[in-house]
């Protein structure tokens, strides 16, 4: 199964405001490294604490403009199915029909559309996030970290720190909202590899 996870990467797409002093044009493509890639997810357990999980299986890739950043694009997907809280009987019923339904929508895709630059590296990334069928648009707030050449691998990587949240009723998640908070708070540290080409 081709696998993947929210939202996370789109952090990318706000780097070219922060290096474009450095003299980088064109377009450069970069690839998720999931294994310096966590996703994290908060929902409130009628308000006594916080739940934490992830997911555990993603994939993306971003094409970033540095001559027109507004152009540069992010392609991300999540596999369901990989949700974790640490809990078994939880995540069983996280992936029932109840809440992510994973057998019918085994993915969830985020789609960039827009970028605002707030700060010289933070932007609001704007996009269309699909899960359970549903289309809906959600922003991100993206800081950019650092930009350097890995020594080990020889390949440029970049770091991010995201934070977003969104209403899970919107898409149709609208079960047990007594006892599992509709917001979910979410929060992402990345890192992408640029692939050579």
């Amino acid at each position: 199964m081709f696998r993947k996870t929210l939202i996370s990467l789109l952090f990318l797409i706000y780097a070219p405001f922060s290096y474009a002093a450095d003299g980088v044009t064109g377009i450069e493509t970069y690839q998720i490294d999931k294994d310096h890639t966590n996703i994290m997810w908060y929902i409130s357990h009628m308000g006594f604490s916080r739940t934490i999980g992830n997911f555990k299986e993603f994939e993306g890739t971003v094409d970033l403009n540095h001559d027109d950043p507004d152009k540069s694009k992010i392609y991300i997907t999540i596999d369901t199915a990989s949700i974790s809280s640490g809990v078994e009987d939880l995540d069983r019923q996280l992936r029932s029909e109840l809440f992510f339904d994973v057998e019918e929508y085994p993915t969830a895709i985020f789609e960039s559309t827009d970028i605002t630059l707030i700060e010289e590296n933070s932007a609001d990334v704007k996009g269309n996030f699909t899960m359970l069928g549903k289309t809906k648009e959600i922003t991100l707030n993206v800081r950019f970290n650092k930009r350097a050449m890995d020594p080990i691998l020889n390949r440029m990587r970049t770091g991010y720190s995201i934070k977003s949240s969104m209403k899970r009723s919107q898409w149709g998640m609208d079960q047990m909202l007594a006892f599992v908070s509709d917001e979910i708070n979410i929060t992402i540290e990345a890192e992408a590899l640029k692939i050579d080409q």
